[in-house]
C-alpha cells in the first residue's frame, strides 16, 4: 500500500496495527507523541486526534494495548500538549502571528478560535477539545489572552476527560462491531465531517455577517 496522508487517514486501523506489531510497547510513546503534538503545537493541527483516539481504543479491545494505561497516557498527553501550548501563546502569541500573509501559522485559524473563545468564554478551552484546529489553537488563544493559568488548567482537565476517555471508550465497545470495522473509512469520514460541521457553521455565520470579514 502507498503512503499518502488521504491513505492514511482512510486506513488508519491498518497502520496503527501495523505500528503496534512492529513497535510493540512503544506505539504508547508514539500515540503520547501524536496528541501532544497535535494540542501542543500550533504548527501541527492537522493531525488525526478524533479518529486515532476511537481506532486506538478498538485495538485496545482486541488485545493489542491497555485501555486504561492508553487513555491514561493520552489524557496526560493532551493536557501537557494544552499547557505548552498556552504557555507558547502567552509568552510568543504576538510575534508569531504578526506577519499576515504567513503560510504557517495563519491568522484566520487564530481568529476563528478567537471569535470562538469571545462567544463561549473559558468553555472553550473545553469545548475546543472536540474541534479540529480549534483544540490546537483555543489554548494558544487563551494564553494570548492571559487567562488565569490554574482556571485553563481546570477547562482542559475537562475536555480532556471528555474527549479521551470518551472516544477511547467508544471504540473499545464499538470499533470492532462487524458492521463498523467493514466500513471504518466511511465511519473515519464521517468523524472528520461531523467534528468540522460546528466550526463551518460558524465561518458561515461569520462571512453571512455584515461588515465582517476574518482576514480583518
Amino acid at each position: 500500500m502507498d503512503f499518502n496522508p488521504i491513505d492514511l487517514i482512510l486506513h488508519l486501523d491498518t497502520y496503527l496495527n501495523l505500528l503496534v506489531s512492529n513497535y510493540g510497547v512503544w506505539i504508547y510513546a508514539i500515540l503520547f507523541l501524536v496528541i501532544f503534538c497535535e494540542t501542543g503545537l500550533v504548527v501541527t493541527p492537522f493531525l488525526p486526534g478524533d479518529s486515532l483516539l476511537f481506532i486506538a481504543g478498538a485495538i485496545c479491545a482486541g488485545g493489542g494495548m491497555d485501555p486504561l494505561l492508553l487513555g491514561g497516557l493520552l489524557m496526560v498527553a493532551a493536557i501537557s500538549g494544552d499547557s505548552t501550548n498556552y504557555l507558547i501563546g502567552r509568552t510568543l502569541g504576538e510575534r508569531l502571528f504578526s506577519n499576515p500573509n504567513s503560510k504557517l501559522f495563519r491568522r484566520d485559524y487564530l481568529q476563528r478560535t478567537h471569535d470562538f473563545y469571545e462567544l463561549h468564554g473559558g468553555k472553550t478551552v473545553t469545548l475546543a477539545r472536540f474541534l479540529p484546529i480549534l483544540r490546537t489553537f483555543a489554548p494558544f488563544v487563551a494564553g494570548m489572552a492571559k487567562m488565569s493559568y490554574p482556571r485553563f488548567v481546570f477547562f482542559s482537565v475537562i475536555g480532556t476527560v471528555a474527549w479521551v476517555g470518551g472516544l477511547v471508550t467508544l471504540g473499545y465497545f464499538f470499533g470492532n462491531v462487524p458492521f463498523i470495522k467493514q466500513n471504518l473509512s466511511l465511519l473515519v469520514i464521517g468523524i472528520i465531517a461531523l467534528s468540522l460541521l460546528p466550526m463551518a457553521i460558524g465561518l458561515l455565520r461569520h462571512r453571512l455577517r455584515p461588515g465582517d470579514s476574518y482576514g480583518r
